[in-house]
């Protein structure tokens, strides 16, 4: 422990190295705006279908879009992410850089593309990887059928490799921010590593010309058409930029409020503000007959008498069952085995928690 804390204090005795907790705290900000966006869009898409369940169908290609013009304008604007920039910081090509260019300066080309495109492109496929996962578990859990096909046993075989990977690639950030910490690398992220750059403090002399640059009104040259098609085009966008990253700094507290109230630390405070009344019974239900049937606890499925399992519910009565257990009995019975309700195959529906 005190060697440790011995090479806390010689990283941070660095006036341009950033510690672990500003490294840490900017790409944890990101991470943090983009579930309140998409819970908004949520919110837009439930009250008006028509006009906003397009939002939500495609939000994460409608969020990777603005997100690269975010991180394009911030990265040609300020040497950073808007992260990065939030929390102080900017970035510069790796190496012994004596003289370290302004802020204001750009990074060069190709660490700007590799800083841009691992900024927006690996998030957004960490993230339809993880839906993929999520869907094949799902499908997976609802089939009855054993896997008889050379496409089923991949994606089984792909859901039991999925949590080594996803561990190494975690694993892979822990060793680098240890690292860090430890003084032993420049860089607390591998993808820093990847883009050739790694974070420093804005300087004051960065300050000045990020002020400057803000402040500088721009020149009347005589220009050809296609040149003023072309900066028409760059203002358009900057000024798309501009506002997303105006809107997301003055919002970004209240959308870290808004993805802390919705964490599933606090379902059971929400809940019980939004809870609704419990449904009565089936008015038809024979209580007596009812009473041998039903199971004392509620997560027992009535037919098997044991916990349930890929819980389903007959929208036709209310009552929920495994559901390998009520898809054999409507099948074989075309009823609710507790009302004696007519139900067919379609009447069942799948159950999902809170937590799926």
């Amino acid at each position: 422990m005190a060697e440790l804390g011995a090479h806390l204090t010689a990283a941070s005795a660095g006036d341009d190295r950033p510690s672990i907790f500003e490294a840490v705290a900017q790409d944890s900000l990101m991470a943090a705006v983009k579930p309140a966006l998409q819970h908004l869009v949520k919110v837009l898409a439930e009250s008006n279908p028509g006009r906003y369940g397009f939002l939500w169908y495609w939000f994460d290609e409608v969020y990777v879009v603005l997100d690269f013009l975010l991180q394009q304008h911030c990265l040609a604007r300020c040497s950073a992410s808007f992260s990065e920039n939030f929390y102080s910081l900017k970035r510069i090509p790796l190496g012994d850089c004596r003289h370290q260019p302004l802020a204001t300066a750009g990074l060069p080309k190709r660490q700007h593309w590799k800083s841009l495109l691992l900024l927006v492109l690996v998030p957004y496929l960490k993230g339809k990887l993880e839906k993929l996962v999520s869907s094949l578990r799902d499908e997976d859990e609802y089939s009855i059928h054993p896997p008889s096909s050379a496409w089923k046993r991949f994606y089984r075989a792909f859901l039991a490799a999925y949590p080594f990977v996803n561990m190494t690639w975690e694993g892979w950030f822990l060793i680098q921010q240890l690292c860090y910490i430890l003084g032993k690398a420049q860089h607390h992220s591998p993808l820093l590593r990847l883009a050739g750059v790694r974070l420093i403090r804005l300087t004051a002399e960065d300050i000045q010309a990020l002020q400057k640059r803000s402040a500088a009104a721009p020149s009347s040259q005589a220009l050809s058409i296609k040149a003023r098609v072309q900066s028409a085009a760059r203002k358009v966008l900057g000024g798309i930029a501009l506002s997303l990253s105006t809107g997301l700094s003055v919002s970004v507290f209240f959308l870290q409020f808004l993805d802390w109230w919705y964490s599933s630390e606090n379902q059971e405070a929400v809940k019980s503000l939004t809870a609704l009344p419990t449904p009565p019974p089936p008015v038809h239900l024979d209580r007596g007959a009812a009473s041998a049937l039903l199971p004392k606890l509620k997560s027992v499925c009535p037919l098997c008498r044991k916990i349930r399992v890929n819980a389903t519910a007959l929208s036709t009565s209310g009552f929920v069952f495994c559901y390998r257990c009520i898809y054999s009995y409507v099948k074989a019975h075309q009823r609710c085995p507790v009302t004696g309700y007519a139900t067919e195959l379609q009447h069942l529906v799948k159950l999902y928690s809170p937590e799926s």
